[in-house]
């Protein structure tokens, strides 16, 4: 295949400012054509002569330049967003998604398939062979390979109407967030924001042409670091319920409305689980997760529920009395714009604490500097920084390092995109580019990224980060870890190809180093002294961490169960109002407010921006939470930053991929099954 087109060049240093929209179709038509031959070369083989290497790896590996090309554009998709990009990526996504739907749906492969497993070969696979055929085999029967052709061919064409529908929900959320921004020009509504708040609105002002240093005017944004500073410390109400609405309204309203969107998507994930044999989509996405069922993770969604759910109640009234008690006013539901900042009154009243006191604590470089100190520590693998410039990046922000082993091995290396942008979708996020692997000579290394949108510099001062950011960019850095550390000969079981609820282990477990004083000592000093946070400030924070944990539980909670519920009982949602029957559903999981506030069944790119995604698959972070905590004792045991344990994790769990099922892969690291209280121990609902 030719690779004159950048998209098709699978070079290591990806030539970024080649990559333009023109150049999207041919490069992907071309990687298609080259796919599919490849897939024909295998579906047309001797029967008789068919092999393990003919076959199963055949297959895994026929779709690794189309996947390589594919990425690039997914990725630029999501941190470079324009009209052109667009346009491009949109026109070539039903082709890909059809061409992927239809490989397990081919019958000629599943022939070939089915002929090696009768093979004497496939009876002797052990270890990770006979995982990667297992799999294999489990793809095909799981996609419908035994289905009559008529069945197969609507499955193909829903795998395209799901990616198009998808694809729009999510250009309605990121249209719809950058479509709104609220001019200040009166300083007093500003009051009690935070200075690097204040500093970046009039930046971003400015940079709008709005206001100047005579006349300064503030801008103010649905992009995270923009909301919630205001949702939590602006002192005027009318400022708050005016952001809050503006939220709550995106995916919601013309011209960027999803609710029409998100009952075709629960229709067309209905009918497909009825293709595939399933009575609901959760049974079809979950059969091969931890969980196993949907009715199995919505009963530990509600397992959860009952055991937080006192502790719930009691935080709810908490903060009623203590609004009503400042306000010399009678207990009752507070407005949803009002929950958070009682609630930072409240806990600073409690713990003499104010989350805004650790920032000046959390420079961003600090934070990077201490992170990569710790990865190395623990699990030995260090990271270096390629110099500015040195290696082609898609914006002058992004950064560019290597992984490399203590013996000097290149592991892999990755990029990192941390501040917000227009062009850019909310959250954050890691994705792989290149998954590499052992082999005979060597190991050829893996190329990943980062991605998020954290408090920018301002003015020429260094990012300074809340804790929750610090948090984040571990979580990612843990999601990152998992697929540059991976050791697994087969590409399709490294890294983080795992069972949705056993993939949040390794991010969720880094954050608590966060916690920990001896992860703090390496990340958290004065910007400007160097001085390290006072043991008194880490008491506080320490204090303070399982304030209103239950409040925060039951919301990740609320969040699965409405995730379960739309895809266990889609009939319910698709021909009625969808919040009445939301809120009715998940009511005992919400804080109560007057009014009540919307859920976030508009805006939930996690189940609606991806054929599949995170649909119901949401319980997973709450799951793995368990893994998490659980595994956390381990270190806590030995020592947080014990290398000796590091080690373990990085051999047992983040170099081992899917090799092998998460069960046994959790059993080796900890011995024995994961235990739900050391999560509810560690967020203070119960007793140690």
């Amino acid at each position: 295949m030719p690779d004159t087109n950048p998209f098709l060049d699978r070079r290591f240093d990806i030539q970024w400012s080649r990559l333009k929209p023109a150049l999207i179709a041919p490069a992907i038509d071309a990687a298609l054509a080259h796919a599919l031959g490849t897939l024909e070369a295998i579906a047309t083989q001797d029967r008789s002569a068919v092999t393990f290497a003919s076959s199963v790896v055949a297959l895994e590996s026929a779709t690794d330049a189309l996947n390589e090309a594919w990425g690039k554009v997914k990725h630029l998709n999501s941190a470079c967003d324009s009209p052109e990009l667009r346009e491009a990526y949109n026109a070539m996504l039903p082709k890909v998604t059809e061409f992927r739907a239809s490989i397990h749906l081919n019958g000629a492969l599943w022939d070939v398939m089915k002929a090696f497993a009768s093979t004497p070969e496939a009876n002797t696979l052990t270890g990770v062979r006979k995982r990667l055929f297992d799999e294999t085999i489990a793809d095909f029967k799981q996609a419908g390979a035994n289905l009559e052709p008529a069945r197969k061919s609507r499955l193909e064409q829903l795998e395209s109407e799901l990616a198009a529908l998808t694809q729009k929900y999510s250009e309605n959320v990121l249209d719809a967030t950058n479509a709104w921004e609220l001019i200040v020009d009166d300083e007093s509504r500003i009051a009690g924001l935070p200075a690097h708040a204040r500093d970046e609105a009039r930046r971003s002002a400015e940079a709008k042409g709005h206001g100047n240093a005579a006349s300064p005017e503030w801008r103010f944004t649905l992009h995270q670091p923009s909301l919630e500073p205001v949702m939590t410390h602006a002192h005027d109400e009318s400022l708050r319920r005016e952001v809050w609405e503006a939220a709550v309204a995106v995916g919601a309203r013309a011209p960027h409305d999803n609710h029409d969107l998100i009952r075709q998507i629960l229709k067309l994930r209905q009918e497909k689980a009825g293709i595939l044999g399933k009575s609901a989509f959760p049974d079809l996405v979950l059969e091969r997760q931890m969980a196993k069922s949907g009715s199995a993770a919505l009963r530990f969604v509600e397992e959860m529920h009952e055991r937080v759910n006192k502790a719930f109640e009691r935080e709810c009234r908490e903060l009623e009395e203590f609004k009503a008690a400042k306000t010399g006013g009678t207990a009752a539901p507070l407005a949803p714009w009002e929950v958070a900042f009682w609630a930072e009154k409240l806990r600073k009243e409690r713990f003499d604490f104010d989350e805004e006191e650790l920032r000046p604590y959390f420079s961003f470089d600090r934070v990077i500097e201490g992170l990569f100190a710790i990865t190395e520590r623990i699990f030995g693998a260090k990271a270096i920084a390629r110099e500015p410039g040195a290696v082609e990046t898609w914006h002058p922000e992004v950064c560019y390092y290597d992984l490399k082993d203590a013996d000097g091995r290149l592991l892999g290396s990755f990029y990192t995109d941390w501040h917000p942008r227009e062009s850019k979708r909310s959250g954050a996020w890691m994705n792989h580019l290149i998954t590499g692997r052992p082999a005979a000579d060597g190991r050829t290394p893996h190329l990943g990224l980062m991605c998020g949108n954290m408090t920018p510099p301002v003015d020429g001062k260094p990012a300074l980060l809340t804790h929750r950011e610090v948090e984040t960019v571990f979580h990612e850095f843990g999601h990152l870890l998992h697929h540059l550390l991976g050791e697994v000969e087969y590409k399709s079981l490294n890294g983080v190809k795992v069972a949705w609820d056993f993939v949040e282990l390794p991010s969720q477990i880094m954050e608590n180093w966060t916690w920990e004083p001896e992860g703090l000592a390496f990340i958290g000093r004065h910007h400007e002294t160097g001085e390290a946070i006072p043991e008194s400030l880490f008491m506080k924070m320490k204090a303070a961490r399982n304030f209103r944990t239950a409040a925060a539980t039951m919301r990740q909670l609320s969040l699965g169960k409405m995730d379960l519920e739309l895809h266990l009982h889609p009939e319910r949602f698709v021909d009625s109002d969808l919040e009445a029957e939301i809120g009715g559903l998940i009511r005992d999981y919400l804080v109560p407010t007057e009014p009540l506030s919307p859920s976030i069944v508009c805006r939930f790119g996690h189940l609606f921006s991806n054929p599949v995604g995170y649909a119901a698959g949401y319980y997973s972070y709450k799951w793995a939470e368990v893994l998490d905590a659980d595994a956390f004792t381990r270190f806590k045991e030995a020592g947080v930053l014990d290398a000796e344990t590091g080690m373990a994790f990085r051999t047992h769990v983040l170099s081992r991929g899917n090799s092998e099922p998460p069960e046994a892969l959790f059993r080796r690291f900890m011995g024995r099954d994961a235990d739900i209280n050391a999560l509810l121990v560690r967020n203070g609902l119960v007793g140690s």
